[in-house]
């Protein structure tokens, strides 16, 4: 496996894409560029890294992006992997829950809201008496 300054930045960004998970369609839609356009590059990508597959290619990026040696044991990269993984998701998942959990105003139940509803009711009929 060669190193990624072998890429040009258009390789580069591609590369990123395709290890993300996008497909050739979704990357092209992405760089407005053609889908065999995205093949021709996978294919120098391909060449450049030495990969033979997207998942390899996949690996290859994670690993460069965040400088684990290739020369790790399987397991190693795995749990490496997992742990990155891990805190990736944990912060997405925290940030969209503190999200969802803002509100303006507590629930209230359909009971108070018609009681409180009748009192407004009486108030007026009130002002209109008076």
């Amino acid at each position: 496996m060669k190193k990624i300054n072998t890429l040009s930045p258009r390789e580069k960004e591609i590369a990123e894409l395709l290890a993300w998970g996008a497909s050739q369609k979704e990357v092209a839609d992405h760089l407005y560029i053609s889908e065999s356009t995205v093949a021709n590059h996978k294919q120098s990508i391909f060449s450049k890294t030495g990969c033979k597959k997207v998942n390899e290619l996949s690996a290859w990026w994670f690993c460069h992006r965040f400088r684990i040696p290739m020369s790790l044991s399987p397991l190693a990269r795995n749990i490496v992997a997992t742990v990155l993984l891990t805190f990736y998701l944990f912060g997405t998942i925290n940030t969209v829950s503190n999200h969802q959990r803002v509100r303006v105003r507590p629930r209230i139940s359909n009971s108070t809201r018609a009681r409180r509803n009748e009192n407004r009711n009486e108030k007026q009929l009130n002002i209109y008496a008076a």
